[in-house]
């Protein structure tokens, strides 16, 4: 299952997060604004993203080595979005990466900068871009537009029929990618970003970047950091990678945490029956989820069917943010047999008719790491994990399985080593269920000069900059002055903050 990000918890928190900021005299002063200038910064993609045009920010293009071992093969194009300093402390360049693999980053800048308390987002140049394949970079990989196009089959493979029609539709996913982007699904790595990531450095003309990384962009940071370490200045990771699990390891992981994540969801919901209606305690607010999915599995409503409804509930795992909402959809669903909430709550999450982020993900995780490449061998873990964990295990294979057909190499994962990079500010709830607290504790252990923030019982994935005073004041403080919470002997956390309360249902 993807990996989520900063993107769906942002945008459940806050519905519009850009906001137009003026650009002072002082930003074009600095002498760094000469060096920015050689990018040729100018108005933002419309056609995508259509609030940057209000953000402040600017938009450049940048020609990268499609393979940087042969560059005779040719270039990709990134674009790169910033929203310069506004304040007379200046701090540098902050690039971020907002997760996926696959996510684009473009309105990313706007979405933090203004949200650092005290103002010290405006002592940086944020920095983003859209990732080899992603967005408005180019080419943007589509491989199936309508693959997640509903009502599908349901997910758990109860027959033959069903399990066909699963193998069928990644086998003819992966076929497609390979045969529209040969070159580029073997030129897509998470290393390979990497190598972005300082060529873009190289092509703002500065010596040291700060970094700021959410969820899979947390990996890509102890990537680059591993690689570049004497060119990072700061680095912020928040619901971070374990890099030992990188990435069948990873998702058979997620298969147990949202196992009990989606729980506490059911828990919550049978709080507020009064409300809500789908049980007075967990165990029938479940059984409501497995009697609407057989329902949905013999008659669809409209372009819902059991892995939409499945799809949208997984958020709840993901995000507390959206509770209410996803909560009174599946009333309205249940109660009114009205499906036009739900729908729309997996339309915002998986956006059928747009493929771009599943094509990346797919280009990245399959080439990162060695996937088994038997369907026996997939069958025989998935089938084990099901029988413990229903919720998510066959949601996430079949989410993964074009990496069973993927036609690109794979590559053993880099060998992360934290030894020299001079400063990092980690976050994480744990609870966490996309990037369980175990990789936190481990990152931090190859990382001797980082410190964890940990968020007890918080099960939020990557939600810092959202709100929380504790946290989101010791990433002001970092970002201003270097200075992180003390380092603590072993191998916990070396802060703690409460993470922010569950939702409240409004008022009718």
């Amino acid at each position: 299952m993807r990996l989520g990000g900063i993107a769906t918890a942002m945008a459940a928190l806050l519905s519009v997060l850009v906001v137009a900021l003026p650009q002072p005299a002082v930003a074009a002063q600095h002498p760094a604004a000469a060096r920015f200038k050689a990018l040729r910064w100018g108005l933002c993609p419309y056609y995508l993203y259509p609030d940057l045009r209000h953000s402040g920010e600017q938009c450049a293009h940048l020609e990268v080595p499609l393979d940087y071992d042969k560059p005779s093969l040719g270039h990709v194009t990134l674009e790169l979005s910033m929203l310069r300093h506004t304040s007379s402390h200046y701090k540098g360049v902050i690039l971020t990466n907002p997760g996926g693999p696959g996510a684009p980053g473009l309105d990313l800048p706007a979405s933090l900068e203004p949200y650092v308390p005290g103002g010290v987002g405006a002592d940086y140049d944020w920095v983003s871009w859209d990732p080899r394949g992603v967005g408005a970079s180019s080419p943007a990989m589509h491989c199936q537009s309508n693959y997640f196009k509903g009502p599908r089959r349901r997910y758990d493979p109860t027959s033959s029929k069903v399990l066909m029609y699963w193998l069928a539709r990644t086998k003819s996913y992966a076929q497609a990618c390979a045969k529209k982007y040969p070159r580029l699904i073997n030129n897509i790595s998470t290393r390979d970003s990497a190598r972005d990531m300082d060529r873009i450095r190289r092509a703002l003309g500065v010596n040291k970047i700060s970094f700021y990384g959410f969820s899979y962009g947390t990996y890509l940071g102890e990537v680059y950091s591993t690689l570049f370490p004497s060119h990072l200045k700061y680095m912020v990771l928040d619901s971070t990678v374990d890099p030992r699990r990188v990435w069948w390891g990873a998702n058979l992981d997620q298969d147990k945490s949202f196992q009990r994540n989606i729980g506490i969801f059911f828990s919550w919901v049978a709080s507020y029956d009064d409300i809500y209606h789908l049980g007075s305690t967990a165990s029938q607010v479940s059984s409501r989820y497995n009697t609407e999915l057989a329902q949905l599995t013999v008659k669809p409503k409209g372009k819902l069917g059991p892995d939409e409804f499945a799809d949208s509930i997984t958020e709840a795992a993901y995000y507390r943010f959206g509770w209410t909402d996803l909560a009174q959809a599946w009333h309205l669903l249940d109660a009114k047999g009205k499906a036009k909430a739900m729908t729309r709550q997996y339309v915002e999450t998986d956006e059928p008719g747009n493929d771009n982020e599943f094509a990346v993900y797919s280009a990245v995780q399959c080439s990162d790491a060695h996937w088994p490449r038997t369907w026996a061998k997939w069958a025989s873990v998935n089938k084990a994990y099901a029988a413990k964990y229903p919720f998510l295990t066959w949601n996430n294979a079949w989410f993964n399985a074009p990496c069973l057909y993927w036609k690109a190499k794979q590559h053993h994962p880099l060998k992360i080593n934290g030894k020299r990079t001079a400063s990092v500010l980690m976050v994480d709830e744990t609870l966490d269920a996309a990037t369980p607290y175990s990789g936190s504790l481990e990152v931090r252990k190859l990382y001797p000069h980082a410190s964890l923030i940990a968020e007890p019982g918080g099960m939020t994935h990557a939600d810092s900059l959202s709100g929380d005073t504790c946290v989101d004041d010791k990433i002001a403080t970092y970002l201003r002055t270097g200075k992180r919470p003390v380092r603590r002997a072993g191998a916990g956390p070396d802060a703690r903050c409460k993470p922010l309360p569950n939702p409240r249902p409004r008022p009718a």
